[in-house]
């Protein structure tokens, strides 16, 4: 088995919503979309995140467990500057979501902030000037 991801999906409340969100907010571009079911946008060369409809996906994939807190999973977006960070935590911000968390400085010498999509789904802003920041960035 090739070591590789091809596809992120997000099992979402509202797909009109997360496009909104995803498309209209942060900019991104669809790479399909069929109302009510699901958004596709590339976010690599041979990475796509597909925003599901959360019922569909249950009934593929099966119960999603509920309870208090976040989901266990953070996505992250890594870019080449540390003002590029507060200017995407920042957008995020106008658009309305929540909880943004300014961008801090890390132990292991990046920095990162976080927001949530409508979903609560976390996004992690980063840069990271270490190695394996080099091998992320286009």
């Amino acid at each position: 088995m090739d070591q590789r991801i091809s596809f992120v999906t997000l099992a979402v409340r509202d797909v009109a919503l997360a496009r909104e969100f995803y498309v209209d907010g942060l900019g991104w571009t669809p790479s399909m979309y069929v109302e009510g079911e699901v958004v596709m946008i590339q976010v690599g060369a041979h990475v796509v995140l597909s925003l599901w409809d959360r019922t569909a996906f249950e009934a593929e994939v099966g119960p999603i467990a509920g309870g208090e807190g976040i989901a266990p999973i953070t996505l992250s977006h890594n870019v080449a500057t540390r003002e590029e960070v507060d200017g995407i935590l920042l957008r995020a911000k106008e658009l309305g979501v929540g909880p943004v968390m300014g961008g801090q400085e890390r132990g292991w010498g990046g920095y990162t902030g976080y927001f949530a999509d409508p979903d609560g789904y976390r996004w992690e802003i980063a840069y990271n000037p270490g190695p394996i920041g080099e091998v992320v960035l286009p």
